[in-house]
C-alpha cells in the first residue's frame, strides 16, 4: 500500500488517480473528508499530529510526504512524521521539499526542508527528493479575477521563471514510488521555459478565448494577498525568487524528462486543461 499526503491537492490527486491506475493499493491523507477515486482509502489526519497518522500507515510499503504551509512555520515538527513512518514499516519515502533549498538555502523555511531531507536521508528509509520550483497552478490565484473583472493581478510583471505543472510532479512522484531505481534520487522540477506572470495572462487568455488584462501589483500588495493563505516569511521568500530568480532559478532542468522520458508540459497546456476555472 501507498500513502498520499496532501491527497486532495494539485499534485496529491493525480498522484492518487495515477497510482490507483496502475493498481496500487492507495490511501489517500488530507484534513477534511474527501472524495477519492474508487478503490480508494481516505483517512483525514492533521499532519501536524504525526501520531494521528498511524492507522494510516499501518501496513504501508511507501509514504508521499506533501507538507502543507502550517507545517513549515516556526515550531512545527514535521520530522516526526518521517519517525512516524519509520516506526509503522514504512520502507520508502518520497519527500516534496523545493527548489529554494539549493538556490537560496539560507532562508529560515529553506533551512527548515533541509533539515528535513537530512533527516530522510539518514533515517534508514529507501527515499527520493522532488525539488520544484514555481508551479503553474498557481495562476489559481488569478481565477475570480479573471472570471469577474478579465484580469490578471500580480507582480513582476516581465520576471519569468520555469514554472511547473503540478501532474509532471505527480507523475515523477509516482516513478519515485514505484520504481527502485530512483532510491536515493533528488530531482530538481521546473516546466519547459521561462515565462513571465504577463506571458501567463496570455496564455489564459488563448486558453479562454477571450481577452485578459494584466495589473501589475507592487510588492506589497502582493505579499498582502499572499499572507492570507501562507506564512508571512513563506510568501516574502517566494517574492525574493519572483522578483529576483538568480541563475539557479532560471534554470531550465532536464529531471522531468530525465525521470519520464518526455519533456515537461508547458502553462499553455495547463491552462487549456484548467481552464473551466477562469471562466
Amino acid at each position: 500500500m501507498i500513502v498520499v499526503t496532501g491527497a486532495t491537492g494539485n499534485i496529491g490527486r493525480p498522484l492518487t488517480q495515477a497510482l490507483a491506475a496502475a493498481d496500487e493499493q492507495v490511501t489517500a491523507v488530507s484534513r477534511h473528508t474527501a472524495a477519492v477515486p474508487n478503490g480508494v482509502r481516505h483517512v483525514t489526519a492533521d499532519l501536524a499530529e504525526p501520531a494521528g497518522l498511524k492507522p494510516a500507515l499501518a501496513g504501508a510499503k511507501a509514504l508521499f510526504l506533501l507538507l502543507s504551509g502550517d507545517l513549515h512555520a516556526a515550531g512545527a515538527r514535521p520530522a516526526d512524521i518521517i519517525g512516524q513512518a519509520a516506526a509503522s514499516g514504512v520502507r520508502r519515502v518520497v519527500l516534496l521539499s523545493t527548489l529554494g533549498v539549493v538556490t537560496r538555502p539560507f532562508g529560515a523555511t529553506r533551512i527548515a526542508m533541509r533539515a528535513l531531507e537530512d533527516m530522510l536521508r539518514e533515517s534508514g528509509l529507501e527515499w527520493a527528493i522532488l525539488r520544484p520550483g514555481g508551479f503553474a497552478s498557481n495562476a489559481l490565484w488569478w481565477a475570480e479575477s479573471v472570471r469577474t473583472q478579465q484580469v490578471v493581478a500580480a507582480p513582476f510583471g516581465d520576471v519569468g521563471v520555469p514554472i511547473i505543472d503540478p501532474a509532471d510532479i505527480a507523475e515523477v512522484a509516482a516513478a519515485c514510488l514505484l520504481e527502485d531505481r530512483h532510491a536515493g534520487g533528488e530531482y530538481e522540477l521546473t516546466g519547459p521555459e521561462v515565462i513571465t506572470p504577463r506571458q501567463q495572462a496570455e496564455a489564459l487568455a488563448g486558453a479562454l478565448g477571450s481577452p485578459v488584462r494584466f495589473h501589475e501589483l507592487t510588492r506589497d500588495e502582493a505579499r498582502t494577498a499572499m499572507s492570507q493563505s501562507m506564512p508571512a516569511e513563506l510568501a516574502d521568500d517566494t517574492l525574493d525568487i519572483l522578483g529576483s530568480p538568480s541563475p539557479a532559478e532560471l534554470r531550465v532542468s532536464p529531471d522531468v524528462q530525465r525521470v519520464l522520458g518526455r519533456a515537461p508540459r508547458p502553462f499553455a497546456d495547463w491552462a487549456a486543461r484548467n481552464v473551466a476555472a477562469f471562466r
